[in-house]
């Protein structure tokens, strides 16, 4: 999301941003760093030991180097990544840590050599550099141990990456500084961080050992310390802590962010495995041994937690921050999970007298327990569901508000689970599938852009190199490297179907000229597969964006029917306006908030694209992770990260008849019909969604500059605002017609400003942003929603024209928080 230029606020008077402030959130990021400012402010081996671990029965592994690995193609292709717009010409984009001196060895203090790969090019530095998208680098681990004294500071636009077939090791000295192995947004001086956390976009951490043993146990170290927001993730990583009585280590530390996702993480011991807080998220498939508490939640607006297997820990999840009088937990989502000999897995605050009246909402969906003596503990140590020695299934249990499809009913109770679509599960639980990393793929099973005739220097037309790659990906079985550009492209480039598609630190494909700019004529930039052809795709870690005025731009139409195995899209994103040759920057588009409008025109070289995403009556069978559809709302290049206004017609158009689809932490911001549209579909799984209405609206509102076409199921604001006060014409954030089997754990629909003014969404001042944010209409069959939070929208709901929810009713730490919705029925 968001920059937020807009959620500055995070860390109240200890953050560098502009433009809003949330009391709730400075307060409780203010006291996750009182509580835990031994961690934050770490000088080296220190502590009283006062927690007492629960079991110590699984054996946490030695990190030690393997003595023979398989290569990994990333370490051996030819680079030849480019930064096209950055000034200096000889930047390197991929450095291997050993080539700045780094051994690797397990002996020698590698901490300077990596720092030094990491900084080279006049990098993006927190504290110095808000933001750029000029200095992108991966920084590569080949395997072995790698001896660090003091905190690897992260850059912007960093990708972390080590050798997949066996990962290498960093691992701490007895004598470690520093807040965190890695910390990913260093403090500077008076408290501040140095990266907005709201603002900190495209990087990555994957394939790594977190190694804190030798650390003594009753110190405050931090395995990895990572505030974040949108397009981010951590992947395949090893926690190793320890879990002596009284330890004090912890894994992972997140105080604030709009993020994210995560997968594929263990954690051995430590006194907190995953301490965290941020506005949204998604986990899945973490394991977590012999940790006092596995998970401890600071705050947040929404969490879903998926496969999280937790054993021998005290505390499974603890939700209790603020207590039962001032929560600071809002509500998480937790499903197709287990927890095994821990005394009890869900510690909340929440009961019938709690505040806010819906903080600390929780959906628990297929959670096994064994010998679990409690499985929710309330506040004073109450017991709101037992638990047993042996073994049992939560088939499902909640509290919080519920509308079904009418409320609120308050409920701390079981509750009917979802009636799960079959299509979208494996073995029981809903389909999950990592990105895949081609660790056993040679390196000359790779075919190259730059080597196949594309520049990469976003002014030559690249149109046909594309092509002509993504054509012999399909026909010979290559993978297609996308190596570090910018890609312009000036008609469709088809990803026909058996393509594999990866980038290099993200990669952009940017649509520019005519073929683009008609929005009566729409174009597709990347069109995977033809309408109904049948095949698999993978493509992962690239971006899609546009280049000056391309009203007519579909940045991805996504075709193909499948069946078994569905297609994958990873961290593929679309980047509208907002960054280097987009030509859609501050000096092209800023912001008028004084200027109405209508009258006068929007600026017609800023309507820059038609739809992020359409997935079109055809499609099928498509697994989509950690993707964000993000229209700028401010200039990354710029030191102030100064808001502009961009035009962009719609977000993610789902019009598959068949569905199987799934849609796991994506986000879709600032497109003026929709974030997310749902038409004439079936079996839609969607964990923590999460959108941002236009910061410019309702100036203009959502019926300019894009009029609506009826055979693309667009809303009509004229006809359906007849009567409604407020803002009604601003744009919708989850619109769902005529559909059924749509299941939504998690959804945060955000709403911050009425023409650049935060006031609207002020605590107190009525939510009054926009009027209406979450559409339903049509006959509808079995659409649930767990843990609907909504921001600046006085209904939450509306079905068929009527509002169903009011904010007022359901007040939470920000947001407003609907537990559990449901149309179970045709209406």
């Amino acid at each position: 999301m968001r920059f937020l230029g807009a959620l500055p606020f995070l860390l109240g008077a200890t953050v560098a941003d502009f433009h809003v402030n949330i009391p709730e959130i400075i307060e409780a990021v203010d006291h996750a760093l009182n509580e835990f400012e031994h961690w934050q402010h770490y000088h080296g081996p220190t502590g009283t030991a006062t927690a007492v671990l629960h079991s110590t029965a699984t054996a946490k592994p030695t990190a030690t180097a393997s003595p023979s690995c398989d290569p990994y193609w990333l370490e051996n292709i030819n680079h030849q990544g480019i930064s096209a717009f950055n000034p200096d010409k000889t930047y390197q984009v991929f450095r291997n840590v050993k080539d700045f001196g780094a051994k690797g060895d397990g002996i020698t203090d590698d901490t300077a050599a990596i720092q030094l790969a990491m900084t080279t090019g006049n990098r993006c530095a927190p504290g110095v550099c808000e933001s750029s998208t000029l200095t992108p680098a991966i920084v590569y681990f080949p395997a072995g141990t790698y001896v660090i004294s003091s905190s690897i500071i992260d850059y912007y636009f960093t990708q972390i990456i080590g050798n997949p077939n066996c990962p290498p090791t960093l691992k701490a000295t007895p004598g470690f500084t520093g807040f965190g192995l890695i910390d990913g947004d260093q403090y500077q001086a008076g408290g501040v961080l140095g990266f907005g956390a709201t603002n900190i976009f495209y990087r990555q951490v994957r394939n790594l050992v977190f190694d804190m043993t030798a650390i003594p146990s009753t110190s405050a170290a931090t395995g990895i310390h990572w505030p974040t927001a949108q397009s981010t993730s951590l992947q395949n990583c090893e926690f190793l802590m320890s879990d002596a009585p009284g330890t004090q280590h912890q894994g992972l530390f997140i105080e604030s962010g709009s993020a994210g996702f995560m997968t594929d993480l263990v954690f051995y011991g430590g006194l907190v495995a995953a301490n965290i807080g941020n506005q949204q998220y998604t986990m899945r498939n973490f394991t977590i041994y012999n940790a006092v508490t596995g998970v401890n939640m600071l705050f947040d607006w929404g969490w879903t937690f998926k496969s999280f297997n937790i054993q021998n820990c005290s505390i499974g999840l603890d939700m209790t921050s603020g207590g039962p009088t001032a929560q600071s937990v809002g509500s998480i989502t937790f499903f197709d999970s287990s927890i095994t000999n821990t005394p009890v897995a869900f510690n909340i605050a929440h009961n019938n007298a709690s505040l806010p009246p819906t903080a600390g909402s929780v959906i628990l969906e297929n959670v096994a327990l064994n010998n679990v003596p409690v499985a929710v503990q309330g506040p004073g140590g109450m017991v709101a569901l037992a638990g047993t020695t042996g073994s049992t299934i939560i088939a499902a249990w909640g509290d919080g508000h519920e509308y079904i499809p009418k409320g609120p009913t308050n409920f701390e109770s079981p509750i009917q689970p979802a009636q799960r679509p079959g299509s979208l599960l494996f073995g029981g639980a809903y389909y999950q599938r990592s990105k895949p990393q081609y660790s056993s793929s040679p390196v000359s099973q790779f075919i190259s852009a730059r080597s196949n005739g594309a520049t990469g220097n976003g002014i030559s037309d690249d149109t046909l190199a594309l092509q002509a790659l993504f054509l012999r990906s399909s026909l010979t079985g290559q993978i297609a490297f996308l190596d570090a550009g910018t890609y312009r492209v000036t008609r469709t480039v088809l990803i026909p179907p058996g393509a594999k598609v990866v980038g290099e630190t993200y990669p952009i494909i940017v649509a520019s000229g005519a073929f683009f700019s008609n929005m009566k004529n729409p174009q597709a930039v990347l069109q995977v597969g033809l309408g109904g052809q049948f095949g698999y795709v993978e493509l992962s870690d690239f971006v899609v964006g546009t280049q000056g005025p391309t009203a007519g731009a579909i940045l991805i139409e996504y075709n193909l029917r499948g069946a078994g195995t569905p297609s994958g899209i990873w961290d593929v994103h679309t980047r509208i306006g907002g960054f280097a040759g987009s030509n859609l920057q501050l000096a092209q588009c800023p912001t008028t908030p004084t200027t109405p409008t209508p009258p006068a025109p929007v600026n017609a070289n800023c309507i820059a694209a038609f739809m992020s995403m359409h997935i079109t009556q055809s499609a099928s069978n498509l697994y989509m992770e950690n993707n964000w559809f993000w229209t700028a709302d401010h200039d990354i290049e710029d030191p102030n990260d100064t808001q502009i206004t961009i035009y962009t017609g719609r977000g993610l158009y789902v019009e598959s008849a068949a569905g199987t689809i799934w849609l796991w932490g994506t986000a879709v911001e600032h497109h003026s019909l929709y974030q997310y549209q749902f038409a004439n579909t079936q079996n839609i799984f969607m964990g923590q969604i999460q959108t941002e209405t236009a910061y410019y609206q309702p100036n203009p509102n959502a019926t300019v500059p894009f009029p609506p076409v009826a055979a693309l199921n667009d809303p009509n604001f004229v006809t359906s605002c007849v009567g409604v006060p407020g803002n009604c014409a601003d744009g919708w954030g989850l619109r769902i017609l005529n559909s059924q089997s749509l299941m939504v754990y998690g959804a945060g629909l955000y709403s911050f400003f009425d023409n650049y003014s935060t006031t609207c969404s002020d605590a107190g001042n009525g939510e009054a942003c926009q009027s209406r944010i979450f559409d339903i209409e049509g006959n509808l069959k079995n659409i649930n929603v767990y843990n609907l939070n909504t921001i600046g929208a006085t209904s939450m709901i509306t079905q068929n024209g009527v509002s169903l929810a009011s904010y007022a009713d359901n007040i939470n730490v920000f947001p407003d928080t609907i537990a559990l919705f449901r149309t179970t029925g045709t209406t």
